[in-house]
């Protein structure tokens, strides 16, 4: 467990903490004169733990700490962040339920495609616009938590909103052509290699004679 790693835990332990926050609306009290109400907290929570995905591939690939334990939560823990994030959202009454579906399904298909790829020994290198759409992700997360006390902001939050969604429909479709590219040259590879085996296989009684005949 390096540093990197404990990162991206302490994003995973971050996801509950919003959620609670965003749902029951609290905490609303003042420090020292100062209004803290929960569309703040929320907000400072969500961009800590967007900080942290930034931080934990930064330290890892400088100190060379990339592990697989890495490798496998941190997608995870990207993904439970925003999808917790966006339902709290929509439960609150503050997003489309249909833009949380969407922008959450694209993460299941993109995770299904990466994990078909690995299974076929393929690699689908991560994306400019997957990270573009990260970054728009918790700009409208927070345009969109912050807009529940400040309805000054709605109308950047929906406009951030269609950005991500956009944004994920074209990242899908990138990460589709992409994975459909390589395995159709593995498909065609597999299809080459068993016709040269069957031709190898061929039993010699199949060949035409060319011998004499053996009749008296």
């Amino acid at each position: 467990m390096n540093l990197p790693n404990s990162l991206t835990v302490l994003r995973i332990f971050f996801v509950p903490l919003l959620v609670v926050v965003l749902l029951t609306r609290q905490p609303n009290w003042n420090f020292w004169g100062l209004p803290i109400h929960f569309e703040v907290c929320g907000v400072l929570i969500l961009l800590v733990a967007a900080a942290t995905d930034v931080m934990d591939g930064y330290i890892a690939r400088k100190r060379r700490e990339i592990t697989t334990l890495g490798i496998l939560l941190d997608p995870i823990a990207d993904k439970l962040l925003i999808s917790a994030a966006f339902i709290s959202l929509v439960s609150m009454g503050l997003m489309p339920a249909w833009m949380a579906v969407i922008i959450i399904g694209r993460e299941f298909v993109v995770v299904g495609l990466r994990d078909v790829a690995t299974a076929e020994g393929l690699i689908i290198p991560a994306s400019p616009l997957g990270k573009t759409k990260m970054i728009l992700q918790v700009l409208a997360g927070c345009a969109v938590i912050l807009a529940a006390k400040h309805p000054s902001l709605k109308m950047l939050g929906t406009t951030l909103l269609w950005l991500v969604v956009l944004s994920a429909v074209i990242s899908a479709i990138h990460y589709f052509g992409v994975f459909w590219g390589q395995i159709n040259v593995r498909v065609q590879q597999r299809r080459r290699a068993v016709l040269v085996v069957e031709h190898k296989e061929k039993p010699a009684d199949m060949l035409t004679p060319t011998g004499t005949s053996g009749d008296p």
